[in-house]
C-alpha cells in the first residue's frame, strides 16, 4: 500500500476514517491471552509497545527471517466491539498497512518491511490514541504521543 502523505495527516485521516469504514467492518473474534505473536506469528518478536491508556497496549514486533514488521493493538479485557486500530509507516519507503474497524479483542495484524528504516506506528482503542513516530532508529529518539477525541 503506497502512502502520500506525512505520518501526522496519516493518522487524522485515519481517525476519521474509523467511522466511516465501522460499519463495514466485521468483528475480530474475542481470545482470551491474545499475545502480539498470535495476531502476527510466530516469527515475530516483541520491540517496542506503547499503552492505551488503561485499555491496553499496541505491539510493534519484527520477524529477521522476512524484515518486516508487524503492529498489533490488544485489548487488556476483551468484550463488546468497539472501535479499534493499528497501523505502521515507513517514511523512507512510502509503504505503510492499516486495519481499523470494531473489534472485541485486537486489531490487525498489519505489516511493513522495516529491516533498517525508522517505523512510524500505532493505533487506537475507543477514544484513545497513540502514535509514535521515528521508531527502532539506533540513535535517534522516538517522538510518542497519546490523545483521546
Amino acid at each position: 500500500m503506497r502512502f502520500a502523505r506525512s505520518v501526522t495527516v496519516a493518522t487524522a485521516v485515519a481517525a476519521l476514517s474509523v467511522g466511516a469504514t465501522t460499519a463495514l467492518a466485521a468483528p475480530a473474534s474475542a481470545a482470551a491471552n491474545t499475545t502480539p505473536q498470535r495476531v502476527c506469528g510466530s516469527g515475530y518478536k516483541t520491540v517496542n509497545s506503547a499503552p492505551v491508556g488503561s485499555l491496553g497496549t499496541v505491539y510493534l514486533t519484527y520477524n529477521s527471517a522476512n524484515g518486516k514488521n508487524c503492529v498489533a493493538t490488544i485489548r487488556s479485557n476483551p468484550g463488546t466491539a468497539v472501535a479499534m486500530s493499528a497501523w505502521i509507516y515507513v517514511s523512507d519507503t512510502d509503504q505503510g498497512d492499516e486495519d481499523y474497524g470494531q473489534y472485541t479483542s485486537y486489531a490487525g495484524p498489519t505489516y511493513v518491511y522495516g529491516k533498517a528504516h525508522c517505523v512510524g506506528w500505532g493505533g487506537n482503542i475507543s477514544n484513545v490514541y497513540v502514535q509514535v513516530t521515528g521508531s527502532n532508529c539506533g540513535a535517534l529518539r522516538e517522538s510518542r504521543v497519546t490523545f483521546t477525541r
